[in-house]
């Protein structure tokens, strides 16, 4: 709860949802801290706005959405918790290309609107084209730091990508 009232949420990788409660149980889960609870109503709003199919879906099982609406679950359930800062594991993952498309918009509009946004993504190329700053990391170390614009040019972070590093 601590880490949560600081503003810091983390949506982890897989969709983790809980399946055998509705969409809108899963949410509210997301927005039980006592700093999300006077932004409750206000954050359904949001979140049913940023994805209306979930809305269409409250009262339905998440167990019975596609893996694309589950992430969407996912992905909502994390801004009900009021964040500043969001920490997104392999948010693409899964995904189909068009749903990942919709998913870095959103993810790049809230960090236009001033939620800082860390994220692990195997997704290099659309990653940095969204971040300001990317870190690219070869067997479990830091191999590349710099702004994103930069990152995207230098030909290390496809060799490291593809296995080409000695």
């Amino acid at each position: 709860h601590e880490i949560a009232n600081l503003g810091i949420t983390m949506v982890p990788e897989g969709r983790h949802v809980f399946p055998n409660l509705s969409v809108e149980k899963n949410l509210l889960l997301g927005g039980h801290t006592p700093r999300a609870r006077p932004y409750r109503e206000a954050n359904f709003e949001m979140v049913y706005s940023l994805f209306p199919v979930l809305k269409e879906r409250r009262s339905q099982k998440a167990d019975t959405l596609s893996g694309g609406q589950q992430q969407m679950l996912a992905v909502g359930r994390g801004l009900m918790a009021q964040p500043e800062f969001l920490l997104l594991d392999e948010p693409s993952l899964g995904l189909a290309p068009l749903l990942i498309r919709d998913q870095f918009k959103l993810l790049k509009q809230l960090n236009e609107q001033g939620m800082t946004i860390l994220m692990s993504e195997q997704n290099v190329k659309v990653s940095l084209s969204l971040s300001s700053r990317g870190y690219v990391m070869l067997h479990g170390r830091i191999y590349l730091t710099g702004p994103s614009r930069e990152l995207i040019k230098d030909e290390r972070v496809t060799k490291a990508y593809l296995g080409l590093t000695e």
